[in-house]
C-alpha cells in the first residue's frame, strides 16, 4: 500500500499535478476518523490521491468524486484499481458545476478550480447533512493570500483574489460558520451553524 501511494506521490511530482500537500492530506484524513465521516464528496480528483486516502481510513466510507480532466479522470481510475477501491470510490467525468446529485454527504471537500470555490459551495450546501463539513483546500495558495501580488501575473493575482473572496464569503456567512486552519495549503473547516 505505502509504496503504490509513492508512486502516485512520485507521478504528481514529476507530472506536476496537484495533490494536497503531506501535513493537509494527514490533518484530512484524521478529521475523517475522528468524526466517523462515512460519506464524502469530493470536487476535484486529479489522479485520485486525496479520494484513495481518505477511502483507506475505514473499510465503511465511500466517496463520490467528480473530475472534467480526462487524462486525469483515467489516472485516477487506474490509481483506485491499483488498490482495489472500485466498490468504494465513485468518479465521474464531468464538470463539477454541472454534476447532479440528491444524496447527503458527511463531508465534502472543494479542491477542484480555485476561482470556482464560491459556486461550488452554493451548488452543493445543500447536499451536506446537518452535522457534515465542507472542507475548502488550497486557501492560502502557497502563502500568496493576503499578501502583496503586484509582482504576480494577472491570472496568479486573479486566483488569488477569487480565494480572498471566498474566504471572504465563508466569514460573512450567516448560515455557516468557518474555522481557518494553517495547516497544508490553508485549509477551510465549515459547519452549519447552531
Amino acid at each position: 500500500m505505502v509504496h503504490l501511494l509513492e508512486e502516485i506521490e512520485t507521478y504528481a511530482k514529476e507530472q506536476n499535478v496537484p495533490i494536497m500537500q503531506k501535513d493537509g492530506i494527514d490533518f484530512l484524513t484524521k478529521y475523517i476518523k475522528e468524526n466517523q465521516v462515512q460519506t464524502i464528496l469530493e470536487l476535484g480528483t486529479a489522479i485520485g490521491y486525496s479520494a484513495i486516502k481518505m477511502a483507506l481510513v475505514d473499510e465503511n466510507i465511500t466517496v463520490v468524486t467528480v473530475e472534467k480532466d480526462e487524462a486525469k479522470y483515467q489516472k485516477a481510475l487506474e490509481n483506485i484499481r491499483k488498490f482495489h477501491l472500485e466498490s468504494r470510490i465513485q468518479v465521474y467525468l464531468e464538470d463539477a458545476l454541472s454534476f447532479e446529485t440528491t444524496d447527503a454527504f458527511d463531508l465534502i471537500f472543494i479542491d477542484a478550480a480555485k476561482s470556482q470555490y464560491i459556486s461550488f459551495f452554493e451548488r452543493f450546501k445543500k447536499n451536506i447533512k446537518d452535522t457534515g463539513t465542507i472542507v475548502s483546500d488550497n486557501l492560502a495558495f502557497h502563502g500568496l493570500v493576503g499578501t502583496d501580488t503586484t509582482s504576480y501575473s494577472r491570472n496568479v493575482r486573479g486566483l488569488i483574489r477569487k480565494l480572498e473572496n471566498y474566504i471572504t464569503f465563508l466569514e460573512e456567512n450567516k448560515e455557516f460558520e468557518t474555522t481557518f486552519l494553517k495547516v497544508g495549503d490553508g485549509i477551510g473547516i465549515t459547519k452549519k451553524s447552531k
